[in-house]
């Protein structure tokens, strides 16, 4: 029997990098409340909502393009920082530590795409 996804190494990884953006987006100003900060909370939750989904997907094609739109959403995760470190809401090396981590989540999907061929 497979496992819960919440066992699953990139979940979790993942989830530890959500709750980081919730914590940086808490300071936002008012007026990013339904813009940037909505649009980074929701792609950030994405990215492991698409890890869950193709974690309970039965075919191998399912579950890769399933990852493949985790992989898009981590990308947009990461472009929404760029442009709240750009706008002054999160200093450089906060953007610099979280920037990595998803990089590095990025190589841990990637890995996870290959690892249903085994």
């Amino acid at each position: 029997m497979a496992k819960p996804f919440y066992e699953l190494r990139i979940w979790q990884f993942g989830y530890r990098l959500l709750m980081e953006i919730y914590d940086i987006t808490e300071n936002f100003p008012a007026e990013e409340k339904y813009n940037l900060k909505f649009q980074l909370r929701n792609s950030g939750n994405s990215v492991i909502s698409n890890i869950v989904e193709a974690h309970g997907r039965y075919y191998f094609a399912d579950k890769v393009r399933v990852l493949y739109n985790s992989r898009g959403e981590l990308e947009e995760t990461r472009s929404h920082l760029r442009v709240a470190v750009g706008r002054g809401y999160i200093d450089e090396g906060t953007f610099k530590k979280i920037d990595e981590s998803y990089e590095e989540l990025t190589k841990e999907i990637n890995a996870y795409i290959k690892s249903p061929r085994k």
